[in-house]
């Protein structure tokens, strides 16, 4: 994994430009704003903390509520997804996912959509994800940390639906196993959901074949600035730098001399 911030190689810029506006001339570049977009990722710094060798903060600011807001960043972590897979031989789409959640903390000034997780003991929200067995997140909800994981995640898998038509089964624990499978059941026809967890009578963590790649992918999050615990006021902000790391993993994974 790429250790410090680098900005983007030509080859993965044009990997990435044909999914961003850039028809239309601009102020600034659209390399240079995706440029700092992923310094704020690995940074972690605040916005007006922005080095002067870049653009106004303002602007950075704006493109990723916008792009956010319009799909443009869901569109391109869909497709780079699909090109990282066929890269390695597989196909564009998968056929099975892993659904888990991170509770994480919070910044001290975050007040929206902030609760306790009494089994983990941690006051702040959960990052609720869905991953292949690649660890590639395909979507991804942040809400509240004392919301049930089998009520939110139907939030989480719902807009794959449509998309995703090679999708057999979910492995999930067996937090899932009440309203979520009765929602599987009636809302994705021939899906199955698997639930697994570790042996009975072990402590710690212990790999579920599958499953532990979802604990990779949360492992991975530590690696950003911005990602090691929520200093987002909205859960919008905090999906949405969820999707640029995974992202940054993936054009690193294109152009490994990045």
């Amino acid at each position: 994994m790429q250790s410090q911030y680098k900005r983007l190689t030509d080859p993965q810029w044009e990997t990435i430009k044909s999914y961003l506006p850039i028809k239309r001339k601009r102020q600034y570049s659209l390399r240079s704003i995706v440029d700092g977009i992923l310094w704020y990722l690995r940074i972690g710094s605040q916005w007006r903390n922005l080095p002067e060798c870049f653009p106004k903060w303002e602007s950075f600011y704006y493109y990723f509520r916008k792009w956010k807001k319009d799909d443009t960043l869901e569109n391109l972590n869909f497709a780079l997804n699909r090109l990282e897979r066929e890269r390695i031989g597989k196909k564009a789409t998968p056929s099975m996912f892993c659904i888990d959640s991170q509770s994480i903390k919070a910044a001290p000034f975050v007040k929206e959509a902030k609760g306790i997780d009494g089994n983990k003991k941690i006051n702040g929200r959960k990052r609720h994800i869905i991953t292949d067995t690649l660890g590639l997140v395909w979507a991804v909800i942040v809400h509240a940390a004392n919301q049930h994981d089998g009520v939110m995640a139907e939030k989480v898998v719902a807009p794959l639906q449509g998309y995703m038509h090679r999708m057999e089964k979910i492995l999930a624990d067996e937090a899932y196993k009440k309203r979520f499978i009765n929602w599987v059941s009636e809302n994705l026809l021939g899906v199955e959901l698997e639930l697994s967890s570790k042996p009975p009578g072990t402590d710690g963590f212990v790999p579920v074949k599958w499953r532990w790649v979802s604990e990779r992918t949360f492992g991975s999050l530590s690696f950003f600035r911005r990602l090691d615990k929520d200093h987002e006021k909205t859960t919008e902000s905090s999906e949405a730098w969820v999707l640029w790391q995974n992202c940054q993993l993936i054009l690193n994974r294109l152009d490994p001399a990045a």
